[in-house]
This record gives C-alpha cells, structure tokens and sequence, in this order.
C-alpha cells in the first residue's frame, strides 16, 4: 500500500510559556480546541536536543473551521533558547505559518483594532491575493492568505495553519524534496526578483527565488476534510547567504520547530524517505501515547535540515468529557472520518 497524506496535522511552536501562548492563540488564530494537553519527557528526540531527555509540556490545539493545528511546546528543565543573530527571510528554515482566511482585509483590520503587531501595509502576494504578515509575542512570523477550502464556518475570521515560509538554499533540490515526498507537485508561481509584500519583513528588501508549491491531488485519510488543502513558500535568498535558524539550538527551542504531517502507512513512507535519500532520524517505532491520544511518529529533515515530522494517528480523543476515543487502527485508510464525528469534538473547546 501506498502511504496516505492526510494534511498538515500542526506546526510546532517552541514557545516560553504554554498557556500564555495557547491564549494568543485562541484569541486571535481560533485554536481553541485542544486534541491534548500533556507534560512529559521528550526522550526520543536526543539527536536534536543534546543527547539528553528533556522535560516538556505541549499542547495541540486545533481551529475546527478547518486547516492545521499549532502543537504549543515549552521546555520545562530548561530555558527555551532565542537565536543568537537576528532571523531574517531567506535564513534556512521555517519562517512563517501561513494562516488561512477568508478575507485578509477583514483581518487585517480586526488585528489593527486590536493592536497586534502587524507587519507592514495589506498587500498582494504574486497569486493575486491580499495578505499581510503578523509578529506573535514571541518573535515568529505569521503570514495570513486567504483560501477558499474550508472545513465549516464559525465565528472565527481565519482558519488554521495553511502551510509554510519556508527559506532554502538549493531550489531545485527543495522543489523535489517538496514534491516527491510530500506531494507538492504544482507550481502556482515561481519567480526570482524583488518583492512588494516582502519588503517590511527582516531581511525581505534582497533580491529573492520564491515558489510556491500546492498539491494538485486532494488530500485523502482519517483527517483530510478537516486539514483541508495546503501549501509550501520555498524562498531562497539570491543576494545573501542564509543561516539555519535552528544553527546551535535544540529543537524545542524558541520559534518553529517542525512541520508536521498526518499520514497512514509509516513503513511504506520510510522505504520512500530511505530510497529518496532523506532517511527518518527519529522513529517511535511503535504506538505512542500523547495524554488521551496516541499514534507513531518519526522526523526526517529536508535538504537544509528542516524538521518534517509525520505522524501516524492510531486513537483520536472525540469527546473527553464521557471518554469517547477513536480507534483509526481498524478502519479504512483511505476514507475521511465523518464530518459529524471530528464536529463533535467542539465539546473541547476552551472559551475566553
């Protein structure tokens, strides 16, 4: 069988304080229903956090309207480290979260009302689309595009994670990496040039290669109607060289930690990693439990070290309340869960 992508599950976001970020999160992304809530020990991760196990409480909340989830990461027997130079567009790494929306106006000025640090004026992306980029209190990027793929509607102006920034070095490396792994197979645009709606972020005003890549096959899997379609930003700088944004850091540390995928068939898809040259660095193994959840996971890094985590979701916490779990080990894998059951999970959600 063929590994199944059902959509970006999360972004990771290496943050100093869960609660108060999960809150920033809630109040202005809509990420207001946690799939778990759990403090633990990071004891798989030692190639990227030092050789040592490490003390962590993460939350996974989800935006229901539909896209990807923030998986909210504080270390907590050490202190989150910040880079040590200043991140810049192009720097090698993930930059932005692309947050969906149905309108970047309406956003843009709902954020202005409130007083979030917006970055820059409304502008045009080279698709044609308005967006705009926020600052989170935290120091990471956040890109808002609209999007017209949606889970349902709600009260919130955006959906969840979209996609991802992402700086690279080799193009056309990236570019096959993107496509043959994870499917990113169709070119919206790519261009090489200097760029209105780059120019207030850092680093922005050089002269850049950027594609954007999305999937011209919808997603399929347990979880796909809900994360919905996505897309990848490749930029590489033309006029500067990049840095690793993770260079002398554990991951974990302060900013965006990886990319995650939820996917079915984990050992087709490390045959596919190994033969592709790009070999899983971390691998549970077997099922691993995440509080009320559980599921396997690994990593591999892209061709600048880029954490992609996948993870293969075994049980799914639909109502905690009256310990009400999905078993998605004995179900079909090709088929989405119904609407009405992952709707049932609105039950969760924390309100402010």
């Amino acid at each position: 069988m063929k590994y199944i992508i059902s959509g970006i599950q999360q972004i990771g976001i290496g943050i100093p304080n869960v609660y108060e970020a999960w809150k920033f999160y809630r109040q202005n992304f809509g990420m207001d229903v946690p799939v778990f809530d759990e403090a633990a020990t990071a004891d798989l991760m030692l190639p990227y956090t030092g050789g040592k196990p490490h003390d962590r409480h993460a939350v996974l909340a989800m935006n229901l309207q539909g896209g990807g989830g923030f998986e909210i990461w504080q270390y907590t027997s050490r202190k989150p480290v910040l880079p040590d130079f200043e991140v810049q567009l192009g720097d090698f790494g993930i930059f932005a979260t692309k947050i969906k929306c149905k309108s970047a106006k309406q956003v843009y000025d709902l954020y202005m009302k409130k007083d979030l640090k917006v970055i820059g004026l409304l502008g045009e992306d080279p698709a044609g689309r308005d967006t705009f980029y926020i600052l989170d209190p935290y120091g990471n990027y956040f890109q808002l595009v609209e999007s017209e793929n949606w889970f349902q509607g709600g009260k919130h102006l955006t959906g969840g994670a979209y996609g991802a920034v992402i700086g690279v070095s080799d193009m056309e490396k990236s570019k096959k990496f993107y496509k043959e792994i994870l499917g990113y197979d169709e070119v919206v645009y790519e261009m090489d040039n200097k760029f209105s709606d780059y120019q207030a972020i850092p680093g922005g005003a050089y002269y850049f290669k950027r594609v954007l890549l999305r999937h011209s096959k919808a997603r399929k899997g347990a979880f796909s109607n809900l994360l919905g379609s996505s897309e990848i930003e490749l930029v590489q700088s033309v006029e500067r060289k990049g840095r690793p944004i993770f260079e002398n850091r554990f991951w974990g540390d302060r900013g965006f930690i990886h990319l995650c995928f939820d996917i079915n068939g984990m050992d087709e898809l490390k045959w596919k990693c190994d033969n592709f040259g790009q070999p899983f660095t971390v691998d549970s193994g077997t099922s691993f439990d995440m509080e009320d959840a559980a599921g396997r996971f690994a990593y591999i890094e892209d061709p600048d070290g880029t954490l992609i985590e996948f993870v293969e979701t075994h049980k799914l916490p639909i109502l905690k309340k009256i310990g009400w779990y999905k078993n998605l080990q004995k179900r079909d894998p090709l088929q989405p869960l119904p609407n009405w059951m992952l709707k049932a999970m609105k039950f969760n959600r924390v309100k402010d």
